[in-house]
């Protein structure tokens, strides 16, 4: 019985899911030249992330001994992840404000899971403009890239990529239940869903070995793309790993995912309201 529960309830979260981001959808495509430039606004304003790698090859050879086309891969490899991550589930970052005025009450008696209404409530379709960005400087990469392909290279690129949106979409849901009990941390969790995809955008062999080490075994961001990326480029890993564990993202994710669950109900049942 309660092995069937959890996917049952996994199945209505997702129903839930889509019947608000499509309310929300519609509601946007209703003013679909506003959309369009809010669009536009969100492909500029994250291309000017690369920007900075655009502007800093244009006075260095290489960054911590690679090429630009490598560096573009690691860049578009991981915005594509966190934009598909963001898209999604970018939402749950407004949880401390609804545990703070006390609205989340309105979303606890309403028959759906929480997490997928508070992941849904005002479904961002201009995020789009993010994922797009990072496809299109991933694709570019790809073709500068001077790599001998093989089938299993070529499979870990998608492979990467949604493991890694996966990986981030687990820390967004982690940090926002830190915030049932932190009430205002919406900038700590930031600093690991936001400042983890801009390190993340360059080479681990610019970085301290405690701080590849930290993102390795702690919070495991290195198997959103370091660690695939690497064994598609032939790099070595700083830390030493073996080979295999390039391969080891979708179990990370899976993992990631099963602890983000259990820290989202831990920070749900402690939830009691505001009193008001």
């Amino acid at each position: 019985m309660a092995d069937g529960r959890v996917p049952s309830r996994l199945g209505e979260g997702v129903a839930a899911f889509r019947m608000i981001a499509a309310m929300w959808i519609r509601s946007t495509m209703a003013y679909r030249f506003s959309f369009a430039m809010t669009l536009l606004a969100n492909f500029i304003v994250t291309f000017f992330d690369f920007v900075v790698i655009l502007l800093m090859f244009t006075h260095v050879e290489g960054l911590g001994g690679f090429d630009f086309p490598e560096i573009a891969f690691l860049y578009g490899t991981t915005s594509t992840a966190f934009g598909l991550a963001d898209l999604a589930l970018g939402q749950v970052s407004r949880i401390g404000r609804r545990v703070r005025d006390g609205t989340l009450d309105t979303l606890l008696v309403r028959p759906a899971p929480v997490l997928a209404q508070v992941a849904a409530d005002r479904f961002a379709l201009r995020r789009l403009g993010r994922v797009t960005q990072g496809l299109l400087v991933l694709v570019w990469a790809l073709v500068l890239v001077d790599v001998e392909w093989t089938v299993l290279k070529a499979g870990l690129i998608p492979l990467m990529v949604l493991s890694g949106g996966a990986i981030f979409g687990s820390v967004m849901v982690a940090g926002a239940a830190f915030q049932f009990w932190a009430r205002d941390a919406a900038e700590v969790v930031n600093s690991f869903t936001y400042g983890g995809n801009t390190l993340l955008q360059y080479p681990p062999t610019i970085f301290a070995k405690d701080l590849v080490r930290g993102v390795t075994f702690i919070v495991p961001l290195a198997f959103v793309n370091w660690l695939p990326a690497l064994y598609v480029l032939g790099r070595p890993y700083p830390v030493g790993l073996p080979e295999f564990t390039a391969f080891l993202s979708p179990f990370v994710a899976v993992l990631c995912a099963l602890l983000a669950g259990a820290c989202w109900r831990a920070g749900l049942r402690s939830y009691r309201s505001t009193g008001s």
